[in-house]
């Protein structure tokens, strides 16, 4: 397998979500409710053709990029809320990674999911579901509205770790709803939460992932 460059979250790397989901989806991850986690050893490389086996991603000189879990814990879940009340997204201002496929503004062609903050602490956006969608797609929407509750405080963080569980994959066109939230933070580490709901309010997936702060 391998990672498309149009999937990119830094430049040079894959979106930390989708790549994640990617790899899932190779250790047999579905829509079945099955949570998996994936925790990435190093940025995951684009176009660059990866090899997953028993559990672990490498890449051809032998670099375990990722390592894959079935039955993890992807989190509670977050409580759904209505995008009108959050506030501006933080990246239209300042933005680590500006065309990131899942939340950079500078992508015309990525997901656009711009989460606004709300006076609770978790962030909301809505989120145009492509005609193509897929279970990939599912772990990329839920990655950067968890990250932005880090990422908020003006630290440049990266995804560490993702656990994943879809129950279903939105349907094309709907408009739905991504929910983050802060769980905890400690030292260069923070832990996230984020759910993505249906139209009519229906969960379709949740996760839990730990990010990492970039040394200054």
């Amino acid at each position: 397998m391998l990672i498309p460059a149009r999937f990119h979250g830094p430049p040079t790397s894959g979106n930390g979500g989708w790549s994640a989901g990617a790899f899932a989806v190779a250790s047999g991850a579905g829509t079945d409710g099955r949570p998996f986690q994936v925790t990435l050893r190093v940025p995951p490389p684009l176009e660059t053709p990866l090899t997953v086996a028993d559990g672990k991603v490498v890449d051809p000189t032998g670099t375990l990029v990722a390592e894959v879990e079935p039955d993890a814990d992807a989190g509670p879940g977050v409580p759904p809320a209505d995008p009108a009340g959050a506030g501006p997204y933080p990246g239209h201002t300042e933005h680590p990674f500006p065309t990131c496929y899942v939340c950079g503004p500078d992508n015309p062609d990525g997901l656009r999911i711009f989460p606004g903050p709300l006076p609770d602490g978790r962030l909301a956006a809505t989120w145009e579901v492509p005609g193509d969608v897929t279970v990939e797609t599912m772990w990329a929407a839920l990655d950067c509205p968890g990250g932005w509750s880090a990422l908020q405080t003006g630290r440049v963080y990266l995804l560490g770790r993702i656990a994943v569980a879809v129950d279903a994959l939105a349907t094309p066109g709907d408009r739905c709803v991504v929910v983050g939230a802060p769980v905890s933070s400690e030292g260069r580490k923070a832990v996230v939460d984020s759910t993505v709901y249906a139209p009519n309010g229906t969960p379709l997936a949740r996760a839990r992932a730990t990010w990492v702060a970039l040394n200054r």
